[in-house]
C-alpha cells in the first residue's frame, strides 16, 4: 500500500468510526413512552405492518453476516440490529395497541400504485416489499466469508434500506400528522445515515 493509499484508508477509516458514534449518539427512533393514538387509519396499519417484515428481514440479514468479518462492518450490522429491535417494539406496540394483527394479509397494499414504482393487476392483493433480500440472496450471504461476507452483507443491507426508505417516505406523504407519521420520518434520517456509512464501506472496499 503507498502512501496516498494508506492515508485515504485511515481517512475512510475513521470517517466510519464517527459516523458509527454519531448513529449511536442519536439512535433512539422516538421516546420510550410514545403511545400510538387510540384507533390506527387503514394506512398506518398497513405500513406498521409491512414495516415489521422488513425489519424482520434486516435482523436475519444482520445475522447472517460473518461474525469475523471486518470490525467496521459487523459494528454497523451491530448499530442497524439494535435500531431494528427499536423501532420493531415500537411497532409491534401500536399493533397491539389498534387490536391488529402482525402480518398484513395483503401485503403494501395502503401503497398507492403509483408509489416507488409498485403495480400491481386487479385482484392482486400481494406485492413485493421493496428491497428485500430473496431466499437465495440470503443463502449467499449465509455461506460468504471474510471480504465476500462484507461485501454481500452492505450490498443487501443498502439495497433493503433504500426499500424501507421508499416505504416510508410513501407514508409520510399519505399520512397527515401523528406519531406513525414522525417514525416514518425518523426511519428516513436514521436509515439515510446508515446507507451513507455502508455506501463509505463499499467505496473503501473498491466496489
Amino acid at each position: 500500500m503507498n502512501h496516498r493509499s494508506g492515508f485515504r484508508f485511515a481517512a475512510l477509516a475513521a470517517l466510519a468510526l464517527l459516523l458509527l458514534a454519531m448513529g449511536a449518539a442519536l439512535r433512539p427512533v422516538l421516546p420510550a413512552d410514545t403511545t400510538a393514538p387510540a384507533v390506527l387509519n387503514e394506512t398506518e396499519i398497513g405500513f406498521v405492518q409491512d414495516m415489521v417484515a422488513h425489519h424482520g428481514q434486516a435482523l436475519v440479514l444482520t445475522q447472517r453476516l460473518d461474525p469475523a468479518a471486518d470490525p467496521f462492518v459487523v459494528g454497523l450490522a451491530r448499530q442497524i440490529a439494535d435500531n431494528q429491535r427499536t423501532e420493531l417494539g415500537m411497532l409491534l406496540g401500536w399493533l397491539r395497541l389498534a387490536g391488529a394483527p402482525v402480518v398484513n394479509p395483503r401485503q403494501m397494499a395502503w401503497l398507492p400504485d403509483t408509489a416507488v414504482g409498485h403495480r400491481h393487476s386487479a385482484g392482486d392483493s400481494a406485492r413485493a416489499m421493496p428491497g428485500a433480500a430473496s431466499a437465495a440472496e440470503l443463502d449467499e450471504l449465509a455461506v460468504a466469508r471474510g471480504g465476500e461476507a462484507e461485501i454481500v452483507f452492505l450490498r443487501l443491507m443498502r439495497r433493503h434500506h433504500a426499500g424501507g426508505i421508499d416505504m416510508a417516505a410513501a407514508a409520510d406523504g399519505l399520512l397527515t400528522g401523528g406519531e406513525v407519521e414522525r417514525a416514518a420520518r425518523e426511519m428516513v434520517r436514521t436509515q439515510g445515515q446508515e446507507i451513507a456509512m455502508m455506501s463509505l464501506l463499499l467505496d473503501r472496499s473498491g466496489v
